[in-house]
């Protein structure tokens, strides 16, 4: 009975990877043609392109949902998209435990508001294909800095800001849901006992990434979208989703109005940045409490 269940497994992976390969390499011709004619300094055109370009990955991920529905028919319990719209501007922050979250995200949030844009890692755009389509949707690449690297080099300083200005300054011309996950990295057991956590289920939250698109953004971001991701049957890797081990994810998702104490100048005003920092502790007390209760069901 095991051997039968397992081979079934990989069955589902190995066609629902393969959809997944064929779907994306399909989507990423055009996706990626926008990007090049964007290149050319031309508004009007670079405003068609931007808007082509996320209608093509809006039918991607919805061919990437029913690869899922059809090939991985993992059960989502989605609680609170009641309040949200496609015509407006976002931020979504998430907790990050794993790569199917980006995909749970794209589904639950598809078509109910504007694209995802993600706030990804400089590395990120090396990845065959993919990167250069988050690139042409004009997915924000960060260069993490350390303490160590700033001593050697404090031009590094506010980089990290200039690319979230940049950034921001496209996603003022059609409405956006900006991601951030939080956290700045994946959940492990590891990284939660090396930080010293105090949130039992989550990392420390970093402020930086949602603090620059408030003061980039912070009028035109009409409301903030916190969302939390809990798998009943523990951290799945790619390849479980893939497999259909997924059996039951947990999606709660909460929709707050943006507070004006959420926006100031976190770069150089210390008091906002020790005051922007408490807040975001106490939603993530929140989101903890949260995944408790999840965990209780």
């Amino acid at each position: 009975m095991f051997k039968g269940i397992e081979v079934m497994s990989v069955i589902r992976s190995v066609f629902s990877i393969f959809f997944y390969t064929i779907n994306t390499l399909f989507w990423f011709v055009p996706i990626f043609i926008c990007g090049i004619v964007k290149l050319i300094p031309i508004k009007p055109l670079q405003k068609l392109m931007s808007w082509t370009a996320k209608q093509c990955a809006s039918i991607w991920v919805t061919f990437n949902t029913l690869n899922q529905t059809l090939l991985t028919p993992t059960k989502l319990n989605v609680i609170g998209l009641e309040e949200l719209k496609l015509k407006d501007w976002y931020l979504v922050i998430a907790n990050h435990q794993s790569w199917v979250d980006i995909l749970v995200l794209q589904r639950v949030f598809n078509r109910k508001i504007p694209f995802l844009n993600f706030f990804l890692k400089k590395e990120l755009i090396y990845v065959p294909v993919l990167g250069l389509c988050w690139w042409a949707l004009d997915f924000p690449f960060m260069t993490r800095t350390n303490k160590s690297q700033l001593k050697k080099n404090p031009k590094l300083r506010g980089k990290d800001l200039e690319t979230t200005r940049k950034a921001c300054e496209k996603f003022k011309e059609m409405p956006v849901s900006v991601v951030n996950f939080v956290e700045g990295t994946r959940f492990t057991a590891q990284k939660h006992a090396r930080q010293n956590s105090p949130f039992p289920h989550l990392l420390k939250p970093k402020a930086g990434g949602v603090a620059f698109v408030m003061q980039a953004m912070g009028e035109q971001i009409s409301k903030v979208v916190n969302v939390t991701i809990h798998y009943p049957e523990g951290i799945p890797t790619f390849m479980d989703f893939a497999a259909g081990k997924v059996k039951h994810i947990d999606v709660h998702v909460e929709v707050k109005g943006v507070s004006d104490d959420l926006i100031g100048d976190y770069t150089n005003d210390p008091d906002f940045r020790v005051r922007f920092q408490s807040e975001l502790n106490r939603v993530w007390e929140e989101k903890n409490q949260t995944l408790v209760n999840l965990k209780q069901k």
